[in-house]
């Protein structure tokens, strides 16, 4: 299964859409150098569970299906043609970077809240939260290989 990154995304802090971006450095344990997760200013950063928090992804797919930007999921990245459910509980490469998947990106209300889209919509299609376990660059356009 073969997929690729179509765009990145990294907000500053919570309540901050997060803006585009072409490449993203990207530290074991932490996630991308800039964003609200890595800089511990997310929304969810003080939960004490930190598995999957590293690297959220979306299938570009599902933000078509349902008319949701892809800014306004606030995932990190964007796929295309890669199930990213069949990736919980694997270990994946993102380019040359070993991933491992840790669960759904379930919705909450507060995606909700800030969207107008029913969670009903994204249940089981919100997308994976993973685990970044090396070093190294993110870019558009990279493999996504399970």
């Amino acid at each position: 299964m073969t997929g690729r990154v179509e765009r990145i995304l990294v907000a500053p802090s919570a309540g901050v859409l997060p803006a585009p971006i072409a490449r993203a450095r990207v530290v074991a344990g932490a996630g991308l150098e800039g964003d609200r997760y890595f800089l511990g200013t997310g929304t969810f950063s003080d939960w004490p569970d930190a598995s999957g928090r590293a690297l959220t992804l979306v299938e570009a797919e599902v933000l078509e299906a349902i008319g949701l930007d892809a800014r306004a999921a606030r995932r990190n990245l964007v796929t295309r043609g890669v199930r990213l459910n069949d990736l919980v509980g694997t270990t994946f490469w993102i380019g040359t970077v070993e991933c491992r998947g840790a669960r759904l990106a379930e919705p909450c209300s507060h995606l909700q809240q800030l969207t107008g889209i029913p969670i009903e919509a994204l249940v089981h299609r919100g997308g994976l939260r993973a685990d970044i376990l090396a070093d190294g660059e993110l870019a558009v356009g990279d493999t996504v290989v399970a």
